[in-house]
């Protein structure tokens, strides 16, 4: 018997100091789309996402809004579960940091790296971001500031470290062991030079304030945030349990993060679970920040635009595909309404709605309203229904390398050999003339069709749905496994009345035309 084909992937939990934005939502779609390809491609999958909620920053800014930390994190910390069903995720947890469950783990995380020998009690003499919630050299200043911008602060406190020294070269060994480790090239050339100009043990504990997991045996400090909130991914899988969930998740297959916080994911996170002989994760990708007139989106500029807001004006699925075409992933990007709306209008609404409205209603009008019976099959024919049969496998390498804009794209150039051979075969014309070979056309197109709103579920699940409904294929003949000739539609199954899916957008008078953050 083969063995189960399982997937765990993860957004990065998001920090409660504020409510979420398109920042978020972008990569909680990245890993919703790849969920569901997962999963109609015949995996088990696991897809968590989730809150971090303790540190300084949390503190000051529950103390800010008059309120203690835990009421802090239980308002803000719902926004982001509200998130789901606002952007359509699929996934199937949400972990807190402040949950019992996670904080089992990351004490566990700590007395396995500790009686291996890699924590030791010191004292640190530094600068500290509470923004960033990380330490910075002297060197590494800009202009009296943390290289992020962000305020610092000198502190000497007594804490533990971690012997981060000590793995410059196991790091550097494992990153060559494992090419796919991180991803894009640009941040694993980044994160590489990084540890090869030499580390610099950790302070991994606080003692100045006490909203985080407390230290094993020393309750007197709370952990580092991001040993805390890093550990999240195993405390999920039901970590330190190594049978259930544990055993078969752990690896994580994907770690998706945004580039800023890549070094905490590819350099202490493997360091962490290797001191505690654990397995890092299997791939960490960083990716871009959609920028708002040039600027990057935050709470604290307040330019961030809100999910809702988008699906608001443009639509869910649409503002999906969008948010998944319009970049290459991996990369930044400015968020503009003319290039949405010209995504809706072009791709959606002229190309990919247009074609199947087109072929559905020829058929609802000249075939009986039921799928034609084709009869032999030109070189044409053959050729088109090729390129749909071989779309899975070119979209399966994309989506494995995370590359959602390519497997869009592809997709997409089956959509434009579809309405070309509208165009050059003209089944409207053959109703007078030819009507056996109109049916050939129109049923080569509804199966090319079907194999596009197939592959389309991942990035628009609702609109892809729909347009499966009006093919009338059923529920259970919905997966990857259904591509092909042998889940083709079966000649003489009736089909309901064509509807639009994708209307185009009108802009309407008042309506931001520019740049959606200005």
């Amino acid at each position: 018997m083969a063995a189960a084909k399982r997937y765990y992937l993860t957004t990065p939990i998001y920090y409660v100091n504020a409510a979420p934005h398109i920042g978020h939502a972008y990569t909680s779609l990245a890993c919703d789309a790849l969920a569901r390809f997962k999963r109609l491609d015949g995996y088990e999958v696991k897809f968590l996402t989730g809150t971090d909620e303790h540190g300084q920053k949390v503190a000051k800014a529950a103390a800010d809004a008059g309120v203690d930390p835990q009421a802090f994190t239980d308002r803000v910390s719902q926004t982001f579960r509200d998130l789901s069903p606002v952007m359509n995720l699929s996934n199937d947890d949400f972990i807190r940091t402040t949950e019992p469950r996670h904080i089992r783990a990351c004490q566990e995380l700590w007395r396995r790296i500790k009686a291996n020998g890699h924590i030791y009690l010191g004292k640190f003499a530094g600068w500290y971001a509470v923004r960033d919630e990380a330490f910075y050299d002297e060197s590494e200043l800009v202009d009296g500031k943390a290289p992020t911008g962000a305020e610092v602060e000198w502190f000497e406190e007594e804490n533990y470290f971690f012997d981060l020294s000590k793995w410059q070269q196991p790091l550097l060994d494992f990153y060559e062991a494992n090419p796919g480790f991180l991803a894009p090239r640009t941040r694993r050339n980044e994160v590489v030079s990084f540890v090869s100009s030499g580390l610099r043990d950790l302070s991994v504990s606080r003692t100045t304030f006490t909203w985080g997991v407390p230290v094993p045996d020393d309750p007197k400090h709370v952990m580092y945030v991001w040993i805390d909130a890093l550990t999240n991914y195993m405390s999920a899988a039901g970590f330190p349990e190594e049978s259930g969930e544990y055993a078969k998740f752990w690896p994580a297959d994907l770690h998706m993060v945004g580039k800023d916080i890549i070094r905490f994911h590819t350099v202490y996170w493997p360091a962490f679970l290797m001191a505690a002989g654990l397995k890092p994760p299997k791939r960490v990708f960083a990716h871009g920040w959609w920028t708002a007139v040039g600027q990057k989106m935050s709470k604290s500029l307040g330019n961030f635009i809100t999910p809702k807001d988008l699906i608001d004006l443009y639509g869910l699925d649409p503002v999906r595909y969008f948010l998944l075409r319009e970049l290459p992933f991996g990369q930044d990007g400015n968020l503009s309404h003319e290039a949405i709306i010209r995504r809706i209008n072009t791709d959606l609404a002229n190309d990919f709605g247009n074609l199947a409205q087109r072929v559905l209603t020829q058929i609802n009008k000249n075939c009986e309203a039921k799928v034609p019976e084709p009869g032999p099959l030109s070189a044409a024919d053959g050729a088109l229904l090729g390129t749909a049969h071989g779309l899975l496998e070119r979209v399966r390498a994309e989506y494995d390398e995370q590359q959602f804009h390519r497997a869009l794209e592809a997709q997409w150039e089956v959509v434009s050999a579809a309405n070309r051979y509208v165009d050059e075969h003209a089944p409207w014309a053959l109703k007078k003339t030819d009507p056996a070979r109109m049916a050939t056309v129109l049923y080569v197109l509804a199966e090319t069709i079907r194999h596009l709103a197939i592959l389309a579920q991942p990035a628009m699940p609702q609109s892809a749905a729909r347009m499966l409904d009006l093919l009338a294929v059923p529920a259970d003949a919905r997966s990857f496994a259904a591509l092909g000739a042998d889940g083709a539609l079966k000649a003489g199954t009736p089909l309901p009345k064509p509807e639009g899916i994708f209307p185009r957008h009108v802009v309407e008078e008042g309506q931001a035309a520019g740049k959606a953050g200005g």
